[in-house]
């Protein structure tokens, strides 16, 4: 079984290409480098997820998502609400940046991003120094952990380590809305 890493090893292990749990808001999440293209496909295999349906990035700040997106893409009111809205429990799908990796928006001219209020997050990102991707810790078709005790054996085999925390207080993953409809694609 993965031991637990703090927040430093994690971050090390991120930059070196690895794959981590992570605790976020309501679940724990796989996590990896998203300017690497062999971690992300390592994720995906272990998720059992196609990759055509793109990933979601959470981060400390904007500024870190700053490579990825777009957000001058978006009219000055659905850019305010997605603002407005960080650092929270909340994911939009913006306009996605020339410079965002297809391996992480799929077969999508968006790209789904969080600032996250989570501690954890916020110091994996910073110790990390960027966004990181962040998707469910489990297999496809397979339920989200919200707890480390529930994460798969598989899941904890195969990734490099599992951070140290806890999941937040949501009860379900975070709601995900498209920014320029308004439309609201995971309630």
């Amino acid at each position: 079984m993965t031991s637990a890493a703090d927040i430093t090893q994690a971050a090390h292990l991120l930059l070196g290409g690895g794959v981590i749990a992570y605790p976020t808001e309501a679940v724990w999440g796989l996590g990896c480098d998203p300017r690497n293209e062999a971690a992300v496909l390592r994720l995906l295999a272990l998720k059992q997820r196609e990759a055509d349906k793109g990933l979601i990035l959470i981060a400390a700040g904007e500024a870190q998502l700053a490579p990825y997106i777009d957000m001058a893409a978006l009219d000055d009111a659905p850019r305010g609400a997605v603002r407005a809205s960080w650092p929270g429990p909340h994911t939009w799908i913006v306009p996605a940046s020339t410079n965002a990796p297809a391996w992480i928006t799929g077969a999508h001219t968006g790209i789904a991003v969080r600032v996250s209020a989570h501690p954890t997050v916020i110091a994996l990102c910073n110790a990390f120094g960027g966004a990181l991707v962040s998707t469910s810790a489990n297999r496809a078709g397979e339920p989200a952990p919200s707890s480390r005790d529930a994460l798969d054996h598989v899941i904890l085999a195969a990734v490099d380590a599992v951070s140290i925390g806890e999941t937040g207080e949501l009860q379900r993953p975070t709601v995900i809305r498209d920014a320029r409809s308004g439309d609201t694609l995971r309630s």
